[in-house]
């Protein structure tokens, strides 16, 4: 599981939260404090056991990245992907699923080429991209949910 490191702004404590958690605003640890984690945020990393309860549970709609390691086009638009993560941070969360790793949920949702990007609302799959799409067409994407 990944997660990054937060310094508290009032008391100066590392906090470590796991990326899968980063969107619920955590609090520091040692003081309370709210933790600012819009900087250093990072897609999910979903897997076959938490995806459903993960889509199912999260307050803001959801884009998920199903990529493979092996893909260039994954590749490409993994920087692209980062970056929305900390841009959206608060109004989608950014996710991705490694369809090598996870095929249950790829062929839950038939997915047969990556990249494939799919849209949640509420639990619910509202729409999705195949290939590597342009920045600004995922941007606009993204907008529209958020």
């Amino acid at each position: 599981m990944s997660s990054i490191i937060i310094t508290c702004s009032s008391c100066a404590t590392r906090n470590r939260i796991p990326t899968i958690k980063q969107h619920l605003f955590p609090k520091c640890a040692n003081c309370g404090t709210r933790l600012d984690a819009a900087h250093q945020a990072l897609p999910v990393e979903l897997n076959d056991t938490n995806f459903q309860s993960f889509i199912k549970e999260a307050a803001l709609p959801v884009m998920v990245d199903f990529y493979s390691t092996t893909c260039g086009p994954c590749k490409a638009i993994a920087p692209l992907i980062n970056s929305f993560s900390k841009e959206y941070f608060g109004k989608v969360i950014v996710a991705k699923i490694d369809t090598g790793n996870n095929p249950g949920t790829a062929m839950h949702f038939k997915i047969r080429g990556v990249p494939s990007l799919l849209f949640f609302v509420k639990g619910d799959l509202v729409d999705q991209i195949v290939g590597a799409p342009p920045e600004n067409q995922l941007r606009q994407k993204l907008t529209s949910l958020g």
